[in-house]
């Protein structure tokens, strides 16, 4: 595939570099990659890292040769070249956000920044989905794409010492959700009863890099009740498959 690099890391590592721009073309190259790596881990991959615009992979020397490891990323870079659009299905979860009252103390000042109505700035977070690049900063955190610069707003002068779990906010031309309880200086527009990060879950975390994620607006009354059915563990989030090259839905769960 032209454009690729293959960098050593170390003794164990190798970088697969697919460009040095931040595309969602590329990074579904990467996150493709990633998942027919992880599928055939059982020969001496121990890991794969998705970024950007690059994955890392974390490989046992002694039971795989860096030579067969680029032969191996060679063959399957030349599968994604010739892959259709249909072959590359991506997973959309839906995030429902209450996005007013105490769960949404920066939304006004959103909407005034971009002279946009409340309703508006809802209207424009929640008209699209939006690409998980990658997931970092704390566990579980996405770094999305696709956000409208309609509604961009800078952060805050003063960031927050403490910003509750759920929290939707948008950070310059960003937009994302904060998974635990930490500090952050992002606008906060909403929040979620999603249980985003959950280290006693088998599989913490509610999505992976190379998902998308869809809001959803909600009242309180709903967050309220998805709030006690996610602290139960009764609450399986809507997703449903598609192609983004193509833009068409495959199905839904």
């Amino acid at each position: 595939m032209a454009g690729v690099r293959m960098l050593n890391a170390g003794e164990q590592g190798l970088v697969v570099e697919f460009g040095d721009v931040i595309d969602a073309a590329v990074n579904a190259r990467v996150h493709l990659l990633a998942k027919m790596l992880a599928a055939d881990s059982k020969d001496g991959i121990l890991e794969v890292v998705p970024t950007y615009r690059s994955l890392f992979v974390h490989f046992n020397p002694l039971r795989i040769s860096r030579r067969t490891l680029t032969d191996r990323i060679t063959k399957l870079l030349s599968v994604i070249e010739t892959s259709s659009p249909k072959d590359k299905l991506a997973r959309i979860v839906a995030i429902p956000v209450c996005y007013r009252g105490e769960f949404g103390p920066d939304l006004e000042f959103v909407a005034k920044h971009n002279n946009l109505s409340v309703e508006e700035v809802i209207s424009i977070h929640t008209s699209t989905p939006y690409q998980i690049y990658m997931l970092g900063f704390t566990p579980g955190f996405p770094y999305l794409g696709g956000m409208s610069e309609k509604i961009a707003t800078p952060r805050l002068d003063q960031p927050r010492v403490n910003i509750p779990a759920g929290s939707v906010g948008i950070g310059g031309k960003q937009t994302g959700i904060y998974p635990v309880d930490s500090p952050g200086g992002w606008q906060l527009i909403g929040r979620t009863p999603l249980r985003i990060f959950d280290a006693s879950a088998a599989n913490p975390f509610l999505f992976a890099a190379g998902d998308y994620l869809q809001f959803e607006s909600i009242d309180s009354g709903e967050y309220i009740s998805l709030a006690r059915e996610a602290e139960a563990g009764r609450y399986s989030p809507v997703t449903r498959r598609f192609s983004p090259e193509a833009g068409s839905n495959a199905d839904s769960t």
